[in-house]
């Protein structure tokens, strides 16, 4: 007797291919057999009749490190479909760490990741482990974060490595892949990644490259600069033989939009020369990162602490308040998008929770202060914790970034306050809006942008396809009625249409509810380097 039959459903593999109808047998946690179950017996029997039976799915790019742990937050994942996320992202996460670099982390991330109080790990396997011991909802495959290593070898420090600094990064990132990352992740934006250069980013990457790991990158400069900051990081694949991945792909700012298609004809004509890049989108024309990215670099230098030591100087105040409004050199979102268009989404004090879905200006003005200084002063007041939604785009851009066939489907969502409505909605949407109302895409490319292909992505051996001896990651529902409910001004409202979902055979949501399982997996890449693999041919 099998645990579960699921029968009478439109089957899409995750590879791209039509649907077929046939049943699904799951046992062990395991897809046991593909094919006519009639005369078979279950514990467990669906009837998919008229619904579209999926691989899970799987989002490339969250911010759900910590928050993994806390499933009456995080069941939301599950919710729109999603069984497998990549943690580590933007080169700014929970591992490695050290006893010393430890508390700059907690302070620099608890406005993105949020805070679950102590990390009682360094390594990324202690890490690991306590996720295994935490019971999560969903799995979690994880980056080496550039910003953690360099941080355990030259803390937050404004300047470029030298070559014994860059040995001990690449080993640390070695490190990381041997116990079980699926790549290294950077954000060239944020501190102190931004302090790197190309060089540093080569002999990292090279150290990735040897375990066929990916680089999963926030380029440089997604505005004025895009086009420059993109061929950095394809230079860095072709030195470094690493695979490319460009994390939550945009062109911000009216002024740069003819950059979009010039930057999707550039990651083409990298894939002609051979380079494997891809890139993962989320269906929406704003952006979410936390507040202090609005800052210059060299604002940045030290850490959080010192940052906020600087805020409270009126030279430094007076200087950022004019390089908002000049510099090009860095991604200014102040001067590509205007105090307008940002907006406050999480903070961590009662006094400025009435800021919470507010932008600046309107901030400003309650305030009565200039929309510098009152960024400033709830930088200092929050101690760095603040989140933001930034509108930098258009909806045909976003459109046409989804229909290139190099694009997979991503959140970005991160959790706290009033958030981008990403978090609650990105996976339904382009299944209820881009797919069945604007036709897009087809249902088909649609599930393999978010299966099959960020599988592939990450090298995952048994899951993103149904597929005899795949995990048992399975997610129903209704073609004709999925949906995203959450909005900018409403956000936390879940979506519509995702009837059933199973993660590792565990039936995880029922009926469009959370049932409390709690059987997510810890993925460890195992593997050998490209050295070891060549001296047992």
């Amino acid at each position: 007797m099998l645990d579960v039959i699921i029968k009478n459903g439109r089957v899409y593999d995750g590879t791209g291919n039509p649907w077929t109808k046939t049943d699904i047998g799951i046992e062990d946690g395991k897809i046991a057999f593909i094919g006519n179950l009639g005369r078979e017996q279950a514990v467990q029997t669906i009837d998919a009749k008229g619904l579209a039976v999926s691989p899970g799915f799987i989002d490339p790019h969250v911010h759900s490190d910590l928050l993994c742990t806390v499933p009456e937050v995080h069941k939301i994942k599950a919710l729109q479909g999603v069984t497998t996320e990549l943690f580590g992202q933007d080169g700014i996460s929970v591992a490695p760490v050290s006893e010393e670099t430890k508390p700059l982390w907690q302070k620099q991330l608890s406005g993105l990741n949020g805070d679950i109080g102590e990390w009682p790990w360094n390594s990324i396997d202690e890490y690991f482990s306590f996720l295994e011991k935490s019971k999560m909802v969903g799995n979690a495959a994880y980056l080496v974060p550039h910003g953690a290593v360099r941080s355990l070898v030259m803390g937050f420090e404004n300047r470029t490595a030298t070559k014994q600094e860059l040995k001990k990064m690449r080993s640390l990132v070695e490190e990381g892949m041997r116990m079980g990352a699926v790549g290294l992740s950077s954000g060239l934006v944020y501190p102190p990644n931004i302090f790197s250069n190309k060089e540093e980013l080569i002999e990292i990457c090279k150290g990735t490259a040897k375990y066929d790991g990916c680089f999963v990158v926030h380029i440089r400069n997604e505005s004025i600069h895009s086009l420059s900051a993109l061929d950095e990081v394809i230079d860095v694949s072709r030195q470094s033989g690493v695979r490319l991945h460009i994390s939550h792909f945009k062109i911000i700012g009216q002024g740069n939009r003819d950059k979009f298609k010039k930057a999707l004809d550039k990651m083409d004509a990298a894939r002609q020369e051979g380079i494997e890049i891809t890139f993962d989108q989320y269906p929406y024309s704003a952006a979410s990162t936390v507040f202090h990215a609005i800052l210059p670099p060299w604002m940045h230098s030290g850490g959080t602490e010192e940052t906020l030591i600087r805020l409270g100087i009126p030279e430094v105040r007076k200087r950022i308040s004019n390089e908002f409004k000049t510099n090009t050199e860095y991604e200014n979102w102040v001067l590509n998008c205007g105090w307008k268009n940002i907006i406050i989404t999480s903070v961590q004090t009662a006094s400025n929770k009435c800021f919470e879905g507010k932008n600046m200006i309107e901030i400003a003005e309650i305030r009565q202060q200039s929309p510098e200084d009152a960024a400033f002063d709830i930088l200092i007041e929050e101690k760095g914790n603040v989140a933001m939604v930034i509108h930098w785009g258009f909806a045909d851009d976003v459109l046409l970034g989804m229909c290139h066939p190099l694009q997979m489907v991503g959140s970005d969502g991160i959790f706290g306050g009033k958030p981008h409505p990403r978090l609650y909605g990105t996976f339904p949407r382009v299944l209820g809006k881009y797919v069945r109302e604007d036709g897009a895409l087809t249902l088909e490319q649609a599930i393999r942008r978010m299966t099959g292909a960020p599988a592939q992505l990450m090298r995952l051996k048994d899951r993103g396809l149904i597929k005899m001896g795949y995990q048992a990651d399975i997610v129903i529902f209704d073609p004709e009625k999925i949906k995203d409910r959450a909005t900018f001004d409403d956000p936390l409202l879940e979506p519509e249409g995702i009837l059933v979902v199973y993660i590792n055979g565990k039936l995880t949501v029922h009926h469009g509810r959370y049932t409390g399982a709690q059987d997510g997996h810890v993925i460890r890449a195992v593997r050998h380097s490209k050295i070891d693999l060549v001296g047992k041919m």
